[in-house]
């Protein structure tokens, strides 16, 4: 056989678990790294509201970081 036709007709690679989880999905970023303002804007509005129900006094800080959330995909 000569090293033209070797060239022309590559071998089959093997593909894993691993290797196909990687190359056929795009990676999907964790909750952590996300929405990091939002998250501490809706986190200090809890903590620092003076209101008998912080989460009716920061809903819409909430709902801001849960729109962001749900914009990558995670559900909150």
């Amino acid at each position: 056989m000569s090293s033209a036709a070797a060239e022309a007709c590559p071998l089959p690679t093997i593909k894993t678990a691993a290797t196909q989880t990687t190359t056929d999905a795009p990676a999907k970023p964790k909750p952590c790294c996300v929405c990091k303002e939002e998250k501490q804007k809706r986190d200090e509005c809890m903590l620092f509201s003076n209101a008998a129900d912080p989460q009716k006094d920061c809903l819409s800080t909430i709902d801001l970081y849960k729109s962001c959330m749900a914009g990558f995909g995670f559900k909150v």
